[in-house]
């Protein structure tokens, strides 16, 4: 058998909304010939994110198809016994096709959004907790960095009062190897035609 989210939405009598069936008709399962067709010809990046696009129409679709299922169930009748296992086998045959979809998917998930999703929680807060974790480990390096800066300032300032010579002659030698490693950065990034990349500034 396989029957079709049309066939499914036609009988609204058993707890099925004529408009229910919009969503599932909307996102047609992809067709592995044309999809083959289109990532053999486009690079792969191009072709991930067209096997990503249909697993993401697949899992709208089936979620369609759970809330016909829902309706369905929550108006059960005998008349209703038909349509139920026809969206029950579209569910199974969409499941399916999901499974098989998602195999040319490689995309790693974190365990903290799946175990966010199956707390019933936004899998966005784990986004956002990951980037207010970044900020926060970023305020404490740029306070580190900062209070050497100023260490480092400090002791330059006792070192002249107590060794003017010998700080002088470390400020001369700090000078000529920040060049050294300037004109050394400039020669890697140098371009085959001779040219020196110019880096962008913003």
């Amino acid at each position: 058998m396989d029957p079709s989210p049309q066939n499914s939405s036609s009988t609204a009598g058993n707890g099925g909304l004529p408009s229910t069936g919009a969503p599932a008709a909307s996102s047609p399962a992809p067709n592995p010939t044309s999809a083959g067709t289109i990532g053999s010809a486009a690079d792969p990046a191009e072709e991930a994110k067209q096997n990503l696009t249909q697993v993401i129409n697949s899992v709208d679709k089936t979620l369609g198809l759970l809330h016909q299922l829902y309706l369905t169930v929550s108006s059960f009748s005998v008349a209703s016994q038909l349509p139920l296992l026809q969206r029950l086998n579209a569910l199974v045959a969409e499941l399916d096709a999901m499974q098989k979809m998602a195999d040319k998917c490689n995309i790693q998930v974190p365990m903290e959004v799946v175990n966010l999703i199956d707390d019933g929680k936004n899998p966005d807060e784990f986004t956002r907790d990951v980037i207010n974790s970044c900020i926060a480990k970023n305020q404490i390096t740029k306070g580190k960095t900062d209070a050497f800066k100023s260490l480092r300032k400090h002791l330059l300032e006792e070192l002249d009062q107590a060794f003017p010579d010998e700080v002088e002659t470390y400020r001369e030698i700090r000078a000529s190897s920040a060049a050294e490693s300037k004109r050394l950065a400039q020669s890697q990034s140098a371009l085959p035609n001779g040219d020196v990349k110019v880096k962008q500034e913003h």
